[in-house]
């Protein structure tokens, strides 16, 4: 009665890709060596033995300072796509572009204001 015609690789497509990380992580389950004692159980750190406790609290400022870091190279992938094309899509999508940028401007300053840019 209902019939999906010209699907057929897409469901090839969506078996092998599937079947390919299992038949990986199984593989490995199997052929991996079961022994998890002495040095493999330490952390790795650059080749140097590792020193202290692993919970290390950082500043707060530093994942501000990532977000913000974020937000505005998000920007960039948002505007360059409407740079290229600037020519061909007329002025509505000149100012829906200006309100975007002003929307960023302002989430700026807030955290500049809130002293998110500071690295000290």
């Amino acid at each position: 009665m209902f019939e999906l015609q010209g699907y057929d690789y897409f469901l090839g497509f969506l078996l092998l890709s599937a079947a390919v990380p299992t038949l990986a992580l199984i593989t490995n389950k199997l052929l991996s060596p079961a022994s998890g004692e002495g040095e493999r159980e330490l952390t790795y750190e650059s080749g140097m033995e590792p020193l202290g406790g692993a919970w290390i609290q950082f500043n707060i400022r530093y994942y501000m300072f990532a977000l913000v870091f974020v937000i505005f190279d998000v920007e960039t992938v948002f505007l360059y796509p409407w740079a290229v094309a600037f020519n061909r899509l007329g002025l509505l999508a000149f100012i829906e572009a200006l309100i975007f940028i002003a929307i960023l401007v302002v989430a700026l300053a807030y955290a500049w204001r809130k002293g998110a840019l500071e690295w000290s």
